[in-house]
This record gives structure tokens, sequence and C-alpha cells, in this order.
């Protein structure tokens, strides 16, 4: 197959699972109020750092997305360890990677995957916890756990369920596509790329162990990219000859370790915090991938790459949903272009 085959036949693999993720992305948005998430973050100690990697993995936020909403966290008076949980669950993981995940890698990566990023989420939480405990004193100072005028304002429960219902969409299928499109598009012309070009035994030089978990680590470590967009990507190393453990170390380490979020860390937390972010995303992650290849060096489970497995035909309603989904990644480029050219003419018609 030529690269563009590969390229579209992936569309239309993942395309009904990643609108069905968008929807539940925009129901759990205009379900979840922040000022609540904020409020369940706020006391120090482990139970908020449980709290932050619980509420944080399910939420439809990206790796950009995450950072202004863990720093509204931490000013709203949540401790360190439990915005660190925070950043590492949310990017990680998310009902629309999960699904994806599921359509692309089977279902073995779509349980491990949030797994893994609850268990890193926590270690990194506690870690951050343990080497900034002069935090702890402070935190029982001033974090009342409440915040600032927020009581008087009503909650949005009190919208109508069918406008929630539309707000929803228009999250879902507006604001995450936007936030996503990009780094979508890039992953899914990487595994392409990756799949066309290059040899199923390439990568089998580095083994399935330890090194080359270590290699996705370098790999993924200074990289941008979102949860969903990882997961093509994923795949198309896993076809080049990856090991599944070293696969699911890209998709944990990738998301929660980009430059952006760790000169937050850095910044907001402190360096402490930022080494024991990374000791705890880097150790668990290789950990999970460990034991996901004894899993399926045990169990003798095949691995379940729909990007391979697949011949070129495809039921209608998938290519109905490819088109569908491609109008709307489409969309967020072309919507600005029709601006500018309108307020152009606007311009032209009053000179």
């Amino acid at each position: 197959m030529n690269l563009l085959t590969i390229f579209w036949n992936l569309v239309i693999e993942s395309a009904p699972w990643l609108l069905i993720g968008y929807l539940l992305a925009g129901i759990i948005k205009q379900v979840i109020p922040s000022s609540w998430v904020e409020k369940q973050l706020a006391a120090p100690g482990f139970s908020s750092i449980v709290k932050g990697a619980f509420i944080g993995a399910p939420l439809p936020l990206c790796s950009c997305g995450v950072i202004p909403t863990a720093l509204a966290i931490r000013k709203a008076g949540a401790s360190k360890g439990a915005t660190a949980s925070f950043l590492v669950a949310t990017p990680e993981t998310g009902v629309d990677s999960i699904s994806f995940s599921y359509a692309v890698l089977g279902p073995i990566f779509a349980l491990m995957r949030p797994i893994g990023a609850l268990v890193s989420a926590i270690v990194a939480g506690v870690l951050v916890m343990f080497m900034d405990r002069d935090e702890q004193l402070a935190s029982a100072e001033t974090g009342c756990g409440k915040c600032c005028g927020e009581e008087a304002k009503p909650v949005q429960e009190q919208q109508a369920l069918g406008l929630r219902f539309l707000a929803a969409i228009r999250y879902g299928y507006g604001k995450m596509i936007r936030d996503t499109a990009k780094w979508l598009v890039i992953g899914l012309v990487a595994a392409a790329i990756i799949t066309a070009v290059v040899p199923q035994s390439f990568f089998l030089q580095w083994g399935d162990g330890l090194l080359a978990m270590l290699i996705m680590v370098l790999v993924g470590l200074p990289m941008y990219i979102c949860a969903t967009a990882s997961t093509p990507v994923a795949a198309g190393l896993l076809f080049a000859g990856v090991s599944p453990g070293a696969a699911l170390v890209f998709m944990l380490t990738g998301p929660a370790t980009n430059i952006a979020t760790m000169g937050v860390i850095k910044e907001q937390l402190g360096v402490r915090s930022l080494l024991a972010y990374l000791i705890g995303v880097i150790v668990t992650a290789i950990l999970c991938g460990l034991l996901l290849n004894a899993l399926y060096a045990q169990f003798s489970w095949p691995l379940q790459l729909s990007m391979a497995a697949h011949g070129e035909s495809f039921p209608l309603w998938r290519q109905f949903a490819a088109i569908a989904l491609s109008a709307l990644v489409l969309s967020v480029w072309l919507q600005p272009l029709l601006v500018r050219l309108g307020d152009r003419r606007a311009a032209a018609s009053q000179a």
C-alpha cells in the first residue's frame, strides 16, 4: 500500500471512535464544573493526590490545555502533589484517547493505558509531596480549600439538559478538535510514514527490553504530542517492530513530559518537584512497559493493529465517519481563512 492509502485507511479505522470520544469529552466538560475540581484538590495529602489522578484521567484536556487548568487548580489551593498528579493523568489519557486506543491498538492497550496513567500520576504526586514537604506547613496555614468568590455563583447545572447537550457538542466537535487537530494530523501522518517506510525489523536491533524503553523515553521526553496523537504513532512503532511495552512507554511519557509542561512545573512547583515528577513518570512508565511485555509473553496475546490487519474495503458508515472527521479537522484551518476573507471584503467595500 502507498502512503496515502495507509493514511486514509487509518483515518477510516479511527474516525468513529474519535467522534465518539470527542462527544464524550464534551459531555464530561459540561457535567464536571472546574470549581468542583479545584475544591476536591485543595487539601494536601495522599487523598488529594489520588483524587487528582482519578479526576484528571477522563478529562478532555491535551498537553496544552492541561497547563492553564493545572495553574488554576494550584492557585485555588491545591497541593504540589495533587497538582503534579493532575498534570500527569490528564494528558496521558482521556475518554477520547481510550476509545482511539481501542480502535487502533485493541482492548489490551485501551485498558493498560489508563491504568498506567493513573499509577504514574499517583507515584509522581507522592514523590513530589515527599520531596517538597516544606510546603505542607504553608498549605495548612493558607489553604482553606475554597475558591474565593465562588460560593455565591450558581453552578451551571441549572441549565436545561438540551442546552447542556448542545454545549457539549459544540465543545467536543469545536474546541476539542481545534486543540488537537494539528497534533492528530501529525500523529496520523507519522504513523503512515513509519508503516510505509520503516521495515518491520528496524526497531528489533534495540531488543524488546529496557534499552528499547529507554530509547522511547528519549524520543517522547521532549516531544509535544497529545494522548490522541501519540496513539497512531505508537501503532506505527509497533508495526515497525517495537515491543508492546516500549510503545506503552512512549504513550505515557510523550504527553506528560513535553518541554512546555516541564517549564511550567519548574516555574510553579520548583526544581525538586520537577525532578520528582520526571522520576515518577519515567520509572512508572518503564515498569508498566516491562509488565505489559511479560503479560504478552505469558499469555501469548497477539497484537491487534487495525492499520495492519484490515484489507482495503471498509463499511460505508466508517467511510462517512472518516469524511465527517476530515471535514471537522479541515474547518479548523478553513474557518480563520474565511473570516480573514470576509474582513478584507468588508474593508474593501468601505473603502
